[in-house]
């Protein structure tokens, strides 16, 4: 299982405890669990993530990864398991600055993302007249941007409104208006369509179980 451990609340590596944790991380258990094998990890980067899968590193990640037309074409991909989209963390005491793009689109806003993903090219396709930094360890970001080291963390609503609920000095603003509409998905190499049904076909049971579920007019998945 090929990861980049990250991500909360997605997939997390606890350097003390030397264990992830997190939503993917019991995805991960729970499928592993069903295909009767045993969980191994593979340590991957965003920059890295999809040449590793096509190069077979992994028979498969999972670690809040957006689906994509360019992962699709390159690799394979599940269905979507978790709706999510593009938005924004910023200081709570900028929450009322920065309601759109063009608010964050200025020479001033030192806008920060984690690079090699969607992030950092949703930051560079839409923000380019602010100031991007890129920063390797995408778990050390939100504090950045809560110590003043950064305006605007470029992420998904999940991320976002994960850390805003847990730490008082963050907000995310828009995360009820998403810049962009999608969904993770589970990725891997170009013929293992075997796996790619199997998966889908886990994702489904999942749903009829309770374990993840889907709304109205979008997915959704559950901790338990």
């Amino acid at each position: 299982m090929g990861t980049t451990g990250d991500y909360m609340p997605m997939s997390f590596l606890d350097p003390e405890m030397g264990c992830y944790f997190g939503i993917d991380a019991e995805l991960a258990e729970d499928l592993a669990e069903a295909l009767g094998v045993k969980l191994e990890y593979v340590e991957t980067t965003w920059p890295s993530l999809l040449e590793d899968t096509i190069a077979g590193r992994f028979d498969l990640a999972i670690c809040g990864i957006t689906i994509t037309d360019d992962r699709r074409e390159k690799a394979l991909m599940s269905d979507s398991y978790l709706a999510n989209g593009k938005t924004f963390l910023c200081r709570a005491e900028d929450a009322c600055k920065y309601t759109s793009l063009e608010a964050i689109n200025r020479p001033e806003v030192r806008v920060i993302s984690n690079p090699g993903g969607t992030n950092e090219e949703f930051a560079r396709e839409n923000l380019p007249d602010a100031v991007l930094v890129l920063h390797d360890f995408n778990q050390e970001i939100p504090s950045m941007v809560a110590s003043g080291e950064a305006d605007v963390m470029i992420t998904e609503t999940v991320e976002a409104g994960y850390y805003a609920s847990r730490d008082h000095r963050l907000a995310a603003p828009m995360i009820s208006r998403p810049f962009t509409l999608g969904g993770f998905g589970v990725l891997m190499p170009k013929g293992s369509e075997e796996l790619l049904n199997y998966v889908n076909g886990f994702l489904e049971d999942e749903r009829k179980s309770g374990r993840i579920g889907r709304g109205k007019n979008e997915e959704h998945i559950e901790l338990r």
